[in-house]
């Protein structure tokens, strides 16, 4: 289990986190303009339609930009950097997350790397982050 924040899931964002304990990227849909969007909310941002849905994508996304923060953080227990990152699903969205698996300093992380979600424990959640994906760099 990783040291860090415990998220805290509120009545908007249960499914989300339902879904990272099951090992599942979930992000909202709506039905009638068939576009995904990502934060959490009861309508779309697009149409303002209340007809929403959760959906499990792919897990897939491309590096959309970064940052390495090499300050250490009080609420997390290691001074390694971190990559704070910009990620585009592959369903269209981006959403914040960190980059793990991969050194952090910029000629690993090229803008474009293509990428996969996994999930670390944090307390009683699992938190969705991103690393490397093995498969497309073959």
């Amino acid at each position: 289990m990783s040291d860090g924040p415990v998220p805290v899931p509120t009545p908007e964002t249960m499914p989300f986190w339902e879904g990272t304990k099951e090992g599942q990227l979930r992000i909202q849909r709506c039905n009638s303009c068939e576009k995904f969007y990502f934060y959490p909310r009861p309508f779309c941002p697009r149409c303002d339609s209340d007809d929403v849905a959760w959906q499990t994508v792919s897990g897939k996304a491309t590096l959309a930009s970064y940052n390495i923060n090499y300050r250490p953080l009080p609420m997390f227990k290691t001074e390694q950097p971190q990559v704070i990152a910009l990620v585009e699903l592959d369903e269209g969205v981006r959403m914040m997350s960190n980059i793990v698996g991969v050194e952090p300093v910029p000629e690993k992380l090229p803008l474009g790397l293509r990428l996969r979600v996994t999930f670390e424990p944090r307390g009683d959640q699992f938190l969705p982050l991103f690393t490397p994906d093995e498969e497309v760099a073959r």
